[in-house]
């Protein structure tokens, strides 16, 4: 974590010291530092991933709950990124409507999930 908040703030201070010469350059600073923070995630996301298939064997979780659950973490990380580099880049409306798709994305990868918890309340109910 201390390695990506110095890969953070230097990429922070660089971007402030071209932004009065280059503005443009300054985001495109910005978009490389975020690149490279995010490749550092992807280790992570792995120990989360295998931190997943442990629960799923210990616990007779349905496959397709996983594979929502993965979706909807790839979506949040994925639209997070997206918009605040769009904000950055001083595009917050942009930023706003992949908010909402992904808002979107996350309600409609999760509708098979709700379906089941739905019908296994209906069930306890004596429906």
């Amino acid at each position: 974590m201390v390695q990506v908040a110095l890969i953070g703030i230097t990429g922070v201070f660089l971007a402030l010291q071209i932004r009065s010469a280059k503005p443009d350059m300054s985001v495109y600073l910005g978009i490389a530092t975020s690149l490279l923070i995010l490749l550092l995630a992807v280790d992570k996301l792995a120990v989360v991933l295998e931190g997943i298939r442990t629960i799923q064997g210990y616990l007779s979780i349905h496959a397709a709950y996983v594979e929502a659950l993965l979706k909807i973490i790839g979506i949040t990380y994925v639209a997070e990124f997206a918009a605040d580099i769009c904000k950055d880049a001083g595009y917050g409306t942009l930023a706003g409507q992949i908010g909402i798709f992904s808002k979107l994305s996350i309600l409609a990868v999760s509708m098979p999930v709700l379906t089941a918890l739905l019908e296994t309340i209906h069930g306890f109910l004596g429906g």
